[in-house]
């Protein structure tokens, strides 16, 4: 029994801590985290749109590529089925 009421006091006395450190939290604090967490979105932003871009060049790559075969295969056929 002794040992639960320890370990219940030890997890309450924590949980109370750590909301009390929350709440005490400075302006500068807060400005600081703020500013981090804003940093860490642009860059994941930065590099979703890299990624985006990347895939994009290599979607159009692929359409020059298909084209350019479709045109070649077209022409080759219009060889063939001329008689001239």
């Amino acid at each position: 029994m002794k040992r639960i009421k320890g370990l219940l006091l030890l997890v309450l006395s924590f949980a109370v801590s750590t909301s009390l450190q929350a709440q005490r939290m400075s302006p500068e604090e807060n400005a600081r985290q703020s500013a981090k967490a804003v940093k860490t979105q642009q860059k994941m932003l930065q590099k979703k749109n890299r990624k985006q871009a990347r895939a994009t060049r290599k979607f159009e790559k692929a359409q020059k590529r298909q084209t350019r075969k479709a045109n070649r295969d077209l022409a080759k056929r219009r060889q063939q089925s001329s008689p001239l």
